[in-house]
């Protein structure tokens, strides 16, 4: 509290500073500088600069200042690493050095150049030549990041929480390797990456409620998309057989530590296989994801192992809801289950039909208990309307969805290809939407036009790149993996 009472008084002083640097000629924002070396090379290549009395101009952010008498130690960083610099008077002069000191704050950026030594204490430095200002900060970093302490307050200024949380960063480079690592296997299985429209016509390709805008130079409304799945499945009948995007997905849901309102998804559709094929590809995707990252299968989520050797267990969604809830799931009436979630506390959407509402109870009561990775198939026929029937049992599909460590990751469908089936499910949809079902899937013309041309047998894969960040990164909630999450306005 004190850091933020502080602020105006420190920003108006520093203001009074920037006024200093502008009327002596110079320019605390200059659009160049003349940096040679990264300050990580220069602690790689510390003893061979130095024997050569190298001069290197490295630059950065000040981190910490500790003046004594006429000379000044402090820390330079940059996004390679930080190092400690040595400002003295007799080496920049009674003038360079009062400036310095005067009109220098902990987080300006800073040009410095200079030669390396080691100080009495065998420290790695640079021994100051010259500086100039890169930029002049008019806000003081705070001496201890109370973000730490206040989860909001660290995500709404995620600058700082990066700035002083060095397992932070680590979580969002880890995050960029996962995405790179992904690209790298589904290109070795001879993907194409393609890109398809965010803003859509019809929303469509999952179970949610769109945000919707509206396009003023055609005059009508269009909605920001819930899935990347139907325009894939069209490049199918284009002729593709295999195709996957990794982009952004938006759903007008609620936020918690499983759901943000814009997310990371990565879908993949394979022409001529189906949803049994997936399961040995999710393992040797898994697997090639791994080992590039933590060169072996396990890994430690909550302190619990969590271990990805296949096979993955392998389960039957009405199998493992019986076991877990003691509900036979095909007894049971659409009311039946209703009252059982009455009993759990669990908010059902209005219109919803007996395969949303046992779904919601499995979230409750199964989803939790699966630590280990595994396939749960074979969800109740209505509950995807894009999914296959299985072939064996006309009360179920033929899909599966990918779990660990409580985290559900992964949707598989055989997909659905025959377009008078189809058109069938999503008039089935348009009723359940309008009985007040908001998440009901809309009937989509041009989808099911190309579905008339032919789609080649397939099988299609999503994958939520937030929550399997989250998973390898030990993370409890979207927000640590999302740098920016959708937060509630401050005022």
């Amino acid at each position: 509290m004190e850091y933020m009472a502080n602020l105006p008084e420190i920003r108006k002083n520093r203001l009074r500073k920037l006024k200093r640097i502008l009327d002596s000629g110079l320019n605390p924002y200059p659009q160049k500088t003349r940096r040679t070396h990264k300050i990580g090379e220069v602690l790689e290549e510390f003893s061979r600069l130095a024997r050569k009395k190298q001069e290197v101009v490295v630059v950065g952010r000040i981190r910490t200042l500790r003046g004594h008498g006429g000379a000044t130690f402090f820390d330079i960083e940059d996004g390679s690493g930080k190092i400690q610099a040595l400002l003295r008077k007799n080496k920049v002069g009674e003038k360079g050095y009062q400036f310095f000191q005067e009109l220098v704050d902990i987080g300006d950026f800073l040009e410095v150049k200079g030669t390396l030594m080691k100080t009495k204490t065998g420290e790695k430095t640079i021994e100051v030549s010259d500086f100039n200002f890169l930029v002049k900060s008019l806000l003081p970093l705070p001496e201890k990041w109370h973000g730490l302490q206040d989860i909001e307050e660290r995500y709404r200024k995620r600058y700082l929480d990066l700035l002083f949380n060095k397992k932070v960063r680590e979580k969002f480079e880890r995050r960029a390797q996962i995405i790179k690592t992904l690209r790298e296997f589904l290109e070795q299985e001879g993907f194409l990456e393609v890109e398809t429209p965010i803003l859509q016509p019809i929303y469509g390709g999952a179970e949610a409620r769109p945000f919707k805008t509206h396009l003023n130079a055609l005059d009508i409304d269009l909605y920001l998309r819930i899935a990347t799945e139907l325009y894939l499945k069209k490049l199918l009948v284009g002729g593709f057989e295999k195709v996957y995007e990794i982009g952004k997905c938006f759903r007008n849901e609620g936020i918690d530590k499983a759901h943000n309102p814009d997310f990371t998804m990565l879908e993949f559709y394979c022409a001529y296989a189906d949803h049994n094929d997936m399961m040995k590809f999710t393992e040797k995707m898994f697997e090639f994801l791994l080992k590039k990252i933590f060169g072996k299968l396990e890994i430690r989520y909550n302190g619990k192992k969590v271990d990805f050797k296949s096979p993955w267990k392998r389960v039957d969604f009405f199998e493992l809801f019986q076991e877990e809830t003691g509900l036979n799931l095909e007894d049971l009436s659409k009311e039946g289950l209703a009252r059982e979630t009455k009993k759990l506390g669990v908010k059902l959407e209005k219109g919803a039909q007996k395969p949303q509402i046992a779904d919601k109870i499995f979230k409750k009561l199964c989803q939790p208990k699966i630590q280990q990775p595994t396939f749960v198939l074979h969800y109740p026929t209505g509950a995807f309307p894009l999914s296959k029937t299985f072939e064996k049992n006309p009360k179920k599909l033929a899909c599966f969805q990918g779990f660990a460590a409580g985290w559900e990751l992964i949707k598989v469908f055989s997909e659905l290809n025959d377009p008078v089936e189809q058109r069938k499910r999503f008039e089935e949809q348009e009723k359940l939407y309008k009985k007040g079902l908001e998440e009901a899937q809309r009937m989509d013309e041009d989808f099911l036009t190309a579905l008339e041309y032919g789609m080649p047998p397939a099988a299609g894969f999503g994958l939520g790149i937030d929550r399997l960040t989250a998973l390898l990164t030990d993370s409890h909630s979207l927000r640590e993996v999302i740098l920016f999450p959708t937060m509630r306005p401050k005022e």
